[in-house]
């Protein structure tokens, strides 16, 4: 009788590898998604919020939100605002069920250049996940990353003690203050700068590695291993595994659930793009970073000038259209 040959051993999906070295985040508020793929954090943004809200599943937090939101306020603007600070706190709650790790909750995109209402709302959610139960180390406060926004940011941290994700970010004078002001984590968007190039230049097609976002990302990552500092980074909006991989080895990285799909159908052999060892290598200058040098870097820099100003757009009429649908259901 013949002896039987051993069963291969099943390769381990590139999602798994890309979880042995950086922590995989996932870039929806659809919790199916978050217990299918296992993910260390989630983060969430009005977009996404009202996606998940528009799902029958989730109907009962929006109700819930609703209910809570009659008894909070005097006018309709009052109970409109408590019941947008319901949905984004029972949604992170209710996430916070799932992952082991952080939810981000976004500060709405409206208040992006008003310091005293941002950190005001971010105090307030702080506040309303302390009366849930929730310690404030498992909340990420994300603020977009303008200069007023980042100096929020700065207070939230050092007075207040309160982790900060910037996010919108697009340039290097972007990520180069966010470190400065001493944030916890940013979050630059790889696909949305690849957008910009493909739209505004004659090139359409990149190589993973030579993808504007992911040497963008590549550049933050180095310059932050280089000098030192504590904000990890967290690429976000890919647009394609290919810029997952290009940026194997960055501290963290936020992915669709049809990414995440891909990556775990995947087996290809994962090489790890990014570390501290690489970074303390490079020859890198260090930058003064004050108000009016980051005024004028991002003014110079067309793409992120464009990019923020149109995500800032965009995260806000999301933001109203997720008012209508509650001002809806409150009436």
């Amino acid at each position: 009788m013949t002896e039987q040959s051993p069963k291969r051993a099943k390769m381990a999906s590139v999602l798994d590898q890309l979880k042995d070295v950086t922590v995989v985040v996932a870039d929806t508020g659809d919790f199916e998604a978050m217990k299918k793929y296992k993910p260390t954090d989630a983060t969430t943004n009005p977009s996404l919020i009202l996606a998940a809200a528009s799902m029958p599943q989730y109907q009962s937090l929006i109700d819930k939100a609703v209910e809570y939101g009659k008894q909070a306020g005097k006018t309709e603007e009052e109970r409109l605002s408590a019941t947008m600070d319901r949905v984004f706190v029972l949604f992170g709650k209710e996430i916070l069920n799932i992952v082991p790790g952080r939810v981000s909750i976004e500060v709405d995109a409206r208040l992006s250049f008003d310091k005293k209402a941002s950190i005001a709302k971010a105090r307030k959610f702080i506040s309303m996940f302390e009366k849930e139960g929730i310690s404030k180390e498992r909340i990420l406060i994300k603020l977009a990353s303008t200069w007023e926004g980042i100096e929020a940011a700065r207070e939230l941290e050092q007075e207040h003690g309160i982790h900060c994700n910037l996010t919108l970010l697009f340039s290097f004078a972007q990520a180069v203050a966010c470190a400065e002001a001493g944030v916890t984590l940013i979050s630059p968007f790889v696909g949305r700068i690849l957008d910009w190039y493909v739209a505004n230049t004659d090139k359409k097609k990149y190589e993973p590695r030579e993808d504007p976002g992911v040497v963008s990302v590549t550049k933050i990552y180095n310059y932050y291993k280089k000098f030192g500092y504590k904000t990890v980074v967290m690429g976000a909006s890919f647009r394609n595994t290919g810029e997952i991989t290009a940026l194997a080895g960055c501290d963290l990285l936020t992915i669709s659930p049809k990414l995440l799909e891909e990556l775990s159908n995947g087996t290809d052999k994962l090489t790890t793009q990014l570390s501290e060892a690489i970074a303390k290598k490079q020859d890198l200058d260090k930058i003064d970073m004050d108000e009016s040098t980051f005024r004028w870097m991002l003014n110079e820099d067309q793409m992120a000038t464009d990019k923020l100003s149109e995500g800032i757009r965009k995260f806000a009429a999301d933001a109203v259209k997720l008012e209508g649908m509650l001002s809806a259901k409150l009436k």
